[in-house]
């Protein structure tokens, strides 16, 4: 039997990057807000290490298990028995995964959000995907750029602005959005690589600028400056430099007195009276089942776990799980299936790079051949990849180096030679590339794979794609001749991979719409079937821009939290 609560105005349920954002305008507001996290507040300055086997071999960082049991199982086609994967993307802690992300921070193209009807227009309906399920967002960019401009604002964002409202700069992105103002802090530092690489796009008539970070360029909000140390690319950042959540929006939410955060607390079914409304969640703390009465939740988990929650949380209203009364809630999911496509470009200098350590937002960025900025007539593909060359080199992930054709065995005397010479003249681009849902691709409970309380972990099928392969392909050609620029004696990579797997980027699964046939939220993320139940995340985004996602799912995560505000206030 759980023992009931005491009702709040909210629950949100997961403080990452999401629900870690949701929480502060809601405290404003005055409203009274209970946080469930699954994992526990991390300690800066004990458990963010300053080693690499720690952070990028043995495991992200975490607190708890609830991660290590829940890893959704994987397939490319129907017919297959799904596997689980060896690593998973989330992580549970107060903060999440904006603790261990590498916290490059975007904003999408307004191209991206009207993909479907842009692409008609320009090129007639038959150059879309071939199974893909693309739709238009319910939203426009400007209707988000207020809420990028809090984010930016609220969370501590670096970068320079290529495009104040209307007036276009070349030492910003001048392919970007209008946006209302520059950013609260410069961009991080350069170094003679990324000047460097800078020059080497000007010479083939690229518009290079320099990436946006979560990352304090100067102190800021009484934070510290970045102090370039380089371990924070998969864990967090001793020094609070980083803009993780855990050091940003929530405890300043906190401070209200509105926001009380309970940790350890393993959320299993979200709640709803017979008329299908939410009443509250359901879940676990040191063996006891708790019953917390609310009167609207907010779902701001990982992807994965957003779309598991809401299968899960079935009822008599909602026989199929929540929000699935047109079974729409793990349809249209996809992930940026460019990062383990194989299409990433290595190169080969002859002198020393000196891109030890570093962060890796301190780069140049290349968007002439990302979203529709170019012409696609003749390609036979939309959309396409940022380029990004950076710094940031560890010891054994510069050890870990191809071998570019010069030795013949990745092991022995000859190796290590070539290791100790070459190590740090080499270098690797982040290619980030336009993906789209497809109805090859979705997301369900696995039947016979089940979590230690014997509920089913997710399974995810996502079968073989054209258009991203060659999109990304595409780019990397781009990034060869620009690394080819640069002076790189041998250049690999860009031929394509392996294809879909999970994805550190997971996007879709309870997409928000217009339409209840084709989605499962409205513009404001509040279910169709349920509108007292918010759901924020990457899981409700419709396209995956050329660029991370994190910045856009905490700028709807704002702009959920504000409409919710509103709802609340009229009630």
């Amino acid at each position: 039997m759980a023992i009931n609560l005491p009702e709040t105005d909210v629950v949100v349920v997961g403080l990452g990057a999401a629900g870690g954002v949701a929480v502060l305008p809601l405290a404003w507001a005055g409203l009274k807000v209970i946080g469930l996290e699954a994992g526990t507040w991390m300690n800066p300055g004990q458990d963010y290490k300053p080693d690499e086997i720690h952070n990028n071999v043995r495991s992200l960082v975490t607190t708890g298990n609830k991660v290590a049991n829940e890893v959704p199982t994987f397939r490319t086609a129907p017919d297959q028995v799904a596997r689980q994967q060896p690593r998973h993307p989330m992580m549970n802690a107060v903060g999440g995964t904006s603790i261990h992300y590498h916290a490059q921070s975007w904003r999408l193209n307004p191209w991206d959000f009207k993909v479907k009807s842009a692409t008609i227009e320009r090129y007639g309906a038959a150059f879309l995907p071939e199974g893909s399920t693309v739709e238009d967002w319910p939203l426009r960019y400007e209707d988000l750029e207020p809420f990028y401009d809090h984010i930016e604002y609220e969370v501590g964002v670096s970068g320079k602005a290529g495009n104040i409202q209307g007036k276009l700069d070349s030492s910003g992105n001048i392919f970007e959005g209008a946006r209302k103002r520059e950013y609260p802090m410069p961009p991080l530092r350069s170094c003679d690589f990324v000047d460097h690489m800078t020059q080497a796009a000007r010479s083939l008539g690229y518009h290079p600028y320099r990436g946006p970070a979560a990352i304090n360029s100067q102190p800021y909000q009484g934070r510290p400056g970045c102090a370039f140390h380089g371990w924070c690319d998969r864990g967090g950042c001793h020094i609070r430099a980083k803009s993780s959540t855990d050091v940003t929006t929530i405890p300043r939410a906190v401070a209200t007195g509105n926001l009380k955060v309970v940790d350890n607390a393993n959320v299993r079914r979200i709640e709803t009276d017979n008329t299908g409304k939410a009443t509250g969640v359901t879940y676990l703390r040191d063996g006891k089942e708790y019953f917390q009465p609310a009167r609207a939740v907010l779902l701001g988990t990982y992807a994965y776990e957003n779309i598991r929650l809401l299968l899960l949380s079935q009822s008599t209203f909602h026989p199929n799980g929540l929000g699935n009364n047109r079974g729409q809630v793990g349809k249209h999911h996809f992930g940026h299936w460019d990062i383990q496509a194989g299409v990433a470009v290595s190169a080969l200098f002859p002198f020393d790079l000196n891109i030890w350590y570093g962060a890796i937002a301190q780069g140049v960025m290349v968007d002439d051949w990302a979203d529709d900025n170019f012409d696609h007539k003749s390609l036979g593909f939309i959309g396409g990849s940022s380029l990004h060359a950076y710094t940031e080199k560890h010891p054994i992930g510069a050890a870990s180096m191809g071998s570019f054709g010069k030795v013949q065995k990745r092991w022995g005397s000859e190796w290590k030679r070539f290791i100790a010479e070459n190590a740090g003249r080499w270098t690797t681009a982040y290619i980030q590339t336009n993906t789209f849902p497809y109805n090859n691709n979705w997301a369900d409970l696995d039947p016979n794979v089940r979590d230690p309380f014997g509920d089913p972990v997710l399974r995810i099928t996502a079968g073989p794609k054209v258009n991203e392969p060659k999109a990304a392909s595409y780019a990397a050609g781009k990034m060869i001749e620009w690394f080819r620029a640069a002076g790189a004696t041998d250049v690999t990579g860009g031929q394509g991979g392996t294809g879909p797997a999970l994805s550190t980027h997971a996007h879709g699964g309870t997409r928000m719409g217009l339409d209840p046939n084709t989605s499962v939220t409205n513009a404001f993320g509040f279910v169709h079937d349920c509108p007292n139940l918010g759901v924020i995340g990457g899981s409700v985004m419709g396209t995956a821009g050329a660029r991370n996602p994190t910045q856009t799912i905490q700028a709807l995560a704002w702009r959920t939290a504000e409409q919710l505000i509103r709802t609340l206030r009229r009630a």
